[in-house]
């Protein structure tokens, strides 16, 4: 009756306890609490604790370290989840919970490059080392959870199909507690959880066969499966040439909000898992543009930039200096449509990515316009 949205996420994680964890842990799936210690905390510090090993696994924070550094990674995710814990007044974090209120409210990848670029002196000490890699070294196979059987020995996950089944498992987990919460005329989420939550949203556009129109000269013009992506367990069409190029802007002027800033960024990563043999180059523009950026499959998306007037010239001047016309290429421009257009239609195609409320498809000189939804 108190959290709803919390109560029906937490029917989405396994609860274990095992003596080898200090106090509490998660290895993204599980979560792990030691029997005497756990169980010793006044009521109100175990809640928040639970919650705080909850929004780890939810928010896949064992899965977006990566290969950062597992320590500082560790004091960038517990900022992030111990400030949304704080927002709950009848929950109560032990008095050595790692805070910084200047932080908490950006991405846990945002404040680990923060925390990266300060004096290893002036950091944070993280007193409790809680994302594994795997389950508890104590644990044996017959007592840990079936579903960890895609945990190599270093607790890497052997195959990309594993790792996407676990984020599909927090993704719908997340779903249906707002359905829940909604139901219960609860609608709004726990104050700070919507802008986290955005960082792990699903493109609405399946880019693949958005990109596969642009890129390659016929539908049939492939040559089997690609080799190099075989052994990840990808069966992916091999496209003629070596890499494909996407030129993409993301509108930050000043008509489009945070939640259009949303869409936009779950749509990029989008783009970014398209193609492993992708190369995409990123501009943030308003009336001018701010890039490019490289970004692969595993980059962290930049802290965008802009706030002003809407002019979409800027970007196209680039694309045209930039592009090396070598491979086949398409600019992709996530906008709500309103601003100064090219007079002459660009060298390369354009897509369109429009959020609802934005300029008619007809209003747009040349280009395909695809629309996104609100949620």
């Amino acid at each position: 009756m108190h959290a709803p949205f919390f109560a029906a996420l937490a029917m989405f994680a396994e609860v274990r306890f095992s003596s080898e964890v200090e106090l509490a842990a998660t290895d993204g799936r599980t979560l792990w609490f030691h029997p005497a210690s756990y169980g010793d905390l006044p009521a109100t510090q175990r809640d928040a604790v639970f919650l705080h090993e909850l929004l780890h696994a939810a928010l896949l924070h064992p899965l977006r370290r990566r290969l950062r550094v597992p320590e500082l990674f560790n004091i960038a995710a517990d900022i992030v989840v111990n400030g949304m814990v704080a927002t709950d007044e009848s929950l109560e974090l032990p008095e050595d919970a790692l805070r910084s209120e200047e932080l908490e409210h950006l991405s846990v990848e945002e404040i680990y490059e923060i925390l990266q670029k300060k004096n290893p002196a002036s950091r944070p000490e993280l007193l409790l080392a809680d994302l594994l890699k795997a389950p508890p070294s104590g644990v044996s196979d017959s007592d840990a959870s079936s579903d960890q059987d895609g945990l190599t020995s270093d607790g890497d996950w052997n195959t990309i199909h594993e790792r996407q089944e676990l984020e599909a498992h927090w993704k719908q987990a997340i779903q249906q507690s707002q359905v829940l919460t909604c139901s219960q005329g609860k609608g709004d989420l726990p104050t700070g959880l919507s802008r986290h939550l955005d960082e792990i949203a699903d493109p609405q556009l399946d880019w693949r066969s958005q990109l596969w129109r642009y890129l390659v000269h016929t539908p049939s013009d492939y040559s089997g499966f690609d080799r190099r992506f075989i052994h990840q367990g990808l069966y992916l069409d091999h496209l003629v040439g070596d890499s494909v190029e996407v030129f993409c802007c993301i509108d930050t002027s000043g008509s489009v909000g945070e939640e259009e800033l949303s869409l936009f960024t779950a749509e990029l990563r989008g783009i970014l898992s398209a193609y492993p043999m992708l190369r995409c180059l990123l501009w943030y523009a308003d009336a001018i543009c701010y890039g490019p950026y490289e970004l692969t499959s595993d980059s962290d998306i930049p802290t965008p930039k802009g706030g002003g007037g809407t002019d979409f010239r800027p970007f196209f001047k680039k694309v045209a200096k930039t592009f090396s016309r070598e491979k086949k290429a398409v600019c992709v421009y996530l906008t709500d449509g309103y601003g100064d257009f090219p007079r002459t239609e660009p060298e390369l195609p354009t897509l369109w990515v429009v959020v609802p409320g934005g300029l008619t498809d007809s209003e747009f000189p040349w280009g395909e316009v695809v629309r996104l939804l609100m949620s």
